[in-house]
């Protein structure tokens, strides 16, 4: 059922309009146009006044084919936003079936590919006639820089019973069931100036407090299902002064809340130890900027999509992801959704590619969990 021609078509014009992360002005305007053509009721939200975005969340809905209340709302979530370098960007189409690049810029399959798969979908729904609830398309901004759209988003409009975001790298089949959640962490090191020549003892080097401070954290991998990172250590001063003040950014993350709450207790417990060893003081922010999720694979959602794959004679395959994506948010508003892989690779580089026939799949799978919906 799917026209892979139009597809390809459409994911090849999608990517031609430029779109980097706070800059989604003209990739909004063109998809309220071709989701509104397709018959969908097209609304933007409010949420660029928060994100300081390009433009707000797009909801587009579709209604209903059957009045019956037995059939549950769903929705279908992807990003309109891409990382840079993503201005001008030339999709070339190999003989081997793959679409890339030029070689300049990234190609915008992430999350592109998930947007051409949704128009297709829907185009196929109508064309045949396919039974089916009321389905929310959501398209947000700001993914990639740090799901600032969906983190802004109101919950009330959010009607469906639970969701899909089509934004997981992997192949066709591939289900994020479980995500972290990430705090990002700021800390600052008080120290005492003195001059580094003449009387080094009369001050508190701030450098050394943080480097003591570090020391005692436990960073990388700290289990299977949690991490944590110092991203950037800066304490600016000339060579003669005992360095008085120290700025350090961090993050953690783990798929198991408490120990996400865990690492980020004992990071602050070996900050405020250190400054206290030194006589001095510190301060430490830490802001969990999205919760974790986890669906175990006998989880509803996970057996229809798994059900779904299988009448397109593909196998679900479950896994843990390390990296967060709207499907966090909406799950953190009580939405059950998966992350599905749409097939892109080496994404955020300029190698970025994904093969024509994962762009089919994806839309097949996209109507194939329509249908499978609509029998539960």
């Amino acid at each position: 059922m799917i026209q892979q021609n139009r597809l390809v078509e459409e994911f090849i014009a999608l990517v031609q309009v430029d779109s980097e992360t706070r800059f989604e002005q003209d990739i909004c305007v063109v998809l309220k146009e071709k989701f509104s053509r397709l018959g969908l009721h097209v609304v933007e939200d409010d949420s660029m006044a928060k994100s300081g975005h390009g433009s707000g969340n797009l909801i587009c809905t579709l209604e209903a084919t059957d009045s019956n209340a037995a059939i549950p709302t769903i929705f279908f979530t992807s990003h309109m936003d891409t990382v840079a370098p993503g201005k001008g960007i030339k999709p070339q189409i190999g003989e081997d079936g793959y679409i890339r690049s030029n070689g300049t810029t990234i190609l915008g399959s992430d999350d592109k590919a998930g947007i051409a798969a949704m128009l297709e979908g829907i185009q196929v729904l109508k064309e045949n006639n396919i039974p089916h609830g009321r389905i929310q398309f959501v398209i947000t901004a700001g993914e990639e820089s740090g799901l600032k759209g969906a983190r802004a988003m109101d919950r009330s409009v959010m009607e469906a019973e639970f969701g899909f975001a089509l934004d997981s790298n992997g192949s066709i089949g591939d289900i994020a069931t479980a995500a972290p959640g990430r705090a990002e962490i700021e800390i600052i090191f008080h120290g005492k100036s003195a001059h580094a020549g003449v009387n080094p003892e009369d001050g508190i080097s701030a450098i050394q407090v943080a480097s003591k401070a570090v020391s005692r954290m436990s960073l990388g991998r700290i289990d299977s299902e949690t991490t944590a990172n110092i991203g950037s250590f800066s304490g600016v001063g000339p060579l003669n002064v005992v360095c008085d003040k120290v700025k350090m950014e961090a993050e953690a993350r783990s798929i198991v809340q408490h120990k996400l709450e865990a690492q980020i207790a004992a990071m602050k417990q070996a900050c405020e130890s250190a400054a206290a060893d030194a006589g001095t003081t510190c301060e430490f922010h830490a802001d969990i900027v999205y919760a974790s999720y986890m669906h175990d694979d006998s989880a509803p959602i996970v057996q229809l999509t798994s059900r779904a794959l299988a009448t397109l004679g593909l196998t679900a395959r479950t896994f843990h992801s390390g990296g967060g994506s709207d499907a966090n948010i909406f799950n953190g508003m009580g939405i059950p959704t998966v992350n599905l892989a749409v097939g892109y690779h080496e994404i955020h580089t300029t190698k970025e590619h994904i093969a024509i026939s994962d762009l089919v799949k994806t839309a097949e799978l996209l109507v194939a969990l329509v249908k499978e919906a609509a029998n539960v």
